[in-house]
């Protein structure tokens, strides 16, 4: 099925139904696999014992890795059997779809699975009888118990796309849910980073979260960590700030989210032990590292350019690579139509579509998870899809500063012109201010109190740089004025 333009909405409302509705179901099979391959474990020991395979029960502990398994294989494999979705919601069916609360009930699901997967984790970390598996030795080997600590964290690291699903939404119990989520990896912070920064920088030098052409996933890795935290502590000292209040005060969206994460990880250690810790710290780097390679790819070598007033332009759908491919699409909650989600980032994961002028990978996320971890693979995969994707003018892409000269000098390329966009009205006499991208409204007379404005606090007093804080996509100087005062 052809994939209609930004500005084509594809089938008719009244012939089109959501074919994925009840697919999106299946995005519970990470937080339920751990349950299912228990299951498989005891079956395998248990046949092993009363057919006097042996063999059955040798093999049987692969499924501790189940995670891995999932990711690296099961998911690639289903990607190019079922290759791309091609459907796209029409336009007249955007409000009916996003009030439609069975899909949110699709990610909140996630969470109860996710945490009870985590509580049965720690035990099978740390039960020295587990013969009711079959399981003769008494407990899990090593071996096993890494594989269930980095099938945990694969369980931690989408259900960090489930946080980001959430994060993104206005309602306040989504948001606060977000940080729960969150707590397992204990990256917390990401809840503030991606909104409010990455959103705002993203296909950008200044973006951490954002790959460059020529830098690999190993280096991108630490810089996107620490950058990421360093960006999300800063935002919320300036937000602290500008409410009177000490950084480390409660109301830090940052310390908040840490301090789930320390209730969580320190109720699970007195329950089961200080044993549990090591896994624990294993399935939360292994969690967050798998976000951190999706980040890598997907905007890599991607640059906004900046007009001739030094701003950047505004993101449009050339700033993501994306995938269609239905197999990782349900698993992520359509995460692959990155484009559309960065243009409208309360949207809901079932309304987003994709589109054939933004960039595309050549498979799914996952399939492409695994390629990042090589760079000479990645970079003879992906180097030639930036070149093209700019017309072979490198000077256009975000390059690593390091290599930029030499990857620069290896192509004579001329800079090119950015079509400098309007600023927006400063109408001194306006009493409102809407976002240019969503609905959010700021009214001088309410003020923004949790960004740190008062009522009656004018439109001159926000600085320039503030960003929307419901979207993320728009600074001030992108608002538009609402009436004037009598």
């Amino acid at each position: 099925m052809a994939q209609p333009t930004i500005d084509s909405p594809g089938a008719p409302a009244t012939e089109w139904r959501d074919k994925k509705r009840y697919l999106w179901l299946l995005g519970l099979i990470p937080p339920t696999a751990l349950f299912v391959v228990t299951g498989f474990v005891a079956l395998m020991n248990w046949a092993g014992r009363e057919l006097e395979w042996s063999w059955l029960g040798t093999v049987s502990p692969v499924w501790w890795w189940i995670g891995p398994i999932l990711v690296y294989l099961l998911l690639p494999v289903l990607d190019i059997f079922f290759g791309p979705d091609g459907q796209n919601p029409p336009e007249e069916l955007i409000e009916q779809l996003e009030n439609d609360k069975y899909y949110r009930y699709c990610t909140y699901m996630y969470l109860p699975f996710q945490f009870a997967s985590l509580i049965f984790a720690c035990y099978l970390w740390t039960a020295d009888d587990l013969t009711w598996l079959g399981i003769e030795s008494g407990g899990l080997g090593l071996a096993s118990k890494i594989g269930l600590a980095f099938t945990v964290g694969a369980m931690g690291g989408i259900g960090i796309n489930a946080a980001h699903e959430l994060g993104h939404k206005k309602v306040t119990m989504e948001r606060w849910l977000s940080k729960v989520t969150l707590a397992q990896t204990f990256y917390g912070h990401f809840y503030i980073e991606h909104n409010r920064g990455h959103h705002v920088r993203v296909a950008t030098p200044e973006d951490p979260a954002s790959s460059r052409y020529g830098e690999s996933f190993w280096a991108f890795l630490p810089r996107s960590v620490w950058g990421s935290l360093k960006s999300a502590w800063e935002l919320e000292a300036n937000r602290m700030k500008r409410q009177d209040r000490p950084v480390l005060h409660h109301t830090n969206d940052v310390l908040n989210a840490w301090a789930m994460s320390l209730v969580l990880w320190g109720a699970l250690a007195l329950i089961f032990g200080w044993q549990v810790l090591p896994f624990l710290v294993l399935q939360a780097v292994y969690g967050f590292s798998l976000l951190e390679t999706v980040n890598y790819l997907e905007h890599y070598g991607l640059l906004r350019q900046k007009n001739a007033r030094g701003r950047y332009e505004r993101c449009t759908p050339q700033h993501s690579w994306n995938s269609d491919h239905i197999a990782t699409n349900i698993f992520l909650y359509h995460l692959q139509r990155h484009s559309d989600h960065h243009a409208n980032p309360t949207r809901r994961y079932q309304t987003l579509r994709s589109f054939e002028e933004s960039p595309n990978l050549p498979s799914g996320y996952a399939s492409m998870i695994a390629i990042a971890y090589f760079p000479p693979l990645w970079r003879r995969v992906m180097d030639k899809r930036v070149l093209a994707h700019y017309d072979g003018d490198l000077s256009r892409a975000n390059l690593h500063p390091r290599k930029a000269a030499g990857l620069l000098a290896a192509r004579e390329s001329a800079p090119v012109a950015v079509r400098e966009r309007p600023a927006a009205s400063s109408n001194p006499d306006a009493v409102a201010y809407r976002c240019g991208n969503c609905e959010y409204v700021y009214r001088i007379a309410d003020g923004a109190p949790r960004e740190g404005f008062a009522p009656g606090t004018a439109w001159s007093e926000v600085p320039d740089n503030w960003p929307c804080p419901d979207c993320g996509v728009r600074e001030k100087v992108d608002f538009l004025p609402i009436g004037e005062r009598a």
